[in-house]
């Protein structure tokens, strides 16, 4: 894990346990932070530190760690890039904010990355259950987990997809469009579409691979006619969205409404009827 990190930064990391470590931001010339145990700390080469001991990546430390994450190969990548992350061979998602150069309108390349945000994935067994068992009581519906970036969502459909392959032994297509979501364990019976943008890969993974249900991470606005089209075929299909409430969901095409609390946890899950679950 983080193997892409020039060796200041490494050096932080190993005086912290990997399993309190959610995210690390990088910023050209300022403190080095990350998020341990959900709170944000000063990084240097000892670790945790205050402000004033803090360690300062520079340019060059931040161009070090975006070629090594590529696998030395930046041209590899570029389409990822162009939309402001890069993955790392452990699903470690690197997002990027720099300069962005168009071309007629359309991405080109991004120059000068100033500021990287590493969100380091977990494996918690067992954090879906709730979900699962208020859930699919009384069979396998299609759920959209709501929250703010950063509060579980791709951990929890992770452990939901563990959970589902386990016990009910369906074939689960996972879309994961970042590399991200793939990035643990899933179960036997699943299988990934990596990179593709979700229309690709649910209209060419329903085709291919006849799977009982779709999961897949973060839904934008255009995804969900896919996604309608997936349901209304008969595919179940468990997806994320950085939304708070249900009310703000622009297409209501889901059976459940699961909401987390801020902290990784259910708040409350409701129906397509807008009424609460137990």
């Amino acid at each position: 894990m983080l193997k892409f990190l020039p060796p200041r930064i490494r050096n932080a990391v190993r005086h912290i346990n990997l399993n309190t470590l959610y995210e690390l931001r990088v910023r050209a010339d300022r403190p080095l932070t990350g998020n341990v145990g959900g709170v944000f700390r000063y990084l240097n080469e000892n670790g945790v530190c205050g402000r004033a001991a803090a360690l300062h990546p520079s340019a060059e430390e931040i161009n070090e760690l975006i070629l090594a994450a590529s696998g030395h190969s930046v041209y590899a990548v570029e389409n990822q890039l162009r939309q402001g992350f890069l993955t790392g061979e452990e699903g470690e998602r690197i997002g990027i904010a720099g300069t962005f150069v168009y071309d007629s309108g359309r991405v080109l390349s991004v120059n000068r990355i100033t500021s990287v945000c590493i969100r380091i994935p977990h494996d918690v067994k067992g954090c879906a259950e709730t979900i699962y068992t208020r859930c699919f009581g009384e069979g396998i519906c299609s759920v959209l987990i709501l929250s703010p970036p950063g509060e579980g969502k791709t951990t929890i459909l992770r452990d939901l997809c563990r959970l589902l392959c386990e016990r009910t032994q369906k074939n689960v297509l996972v879309s994961d469009e970042r590399g991200e979501l793939s990035a643990g364990e899933l179960g036997e019976s699943a299988d990934v579409i990596c990179f593709a943008d979700k229309l690709t890969a649910f209209t060419a993974g329903i085709r291919a691979m006849r799977p009982d249900v779709i999961v897949t991470d973060e839904l934008l606005p255009e995804d969900y006619l896919a996604v309608k089209r997936a349901i209304d075929g008969g595919i179940a299909v468990l997806a994320s969205a950085h939304l708070k409430r249900p009310e703000d969901v622009p297409e209501k095409i889901f059976s459940r409404y699961v909401v987390l609390d801020g902290l990784g946890r259910v708040g409350k899950i409701v129906s397509s009827e807008g009424e609460n679950v137990d």
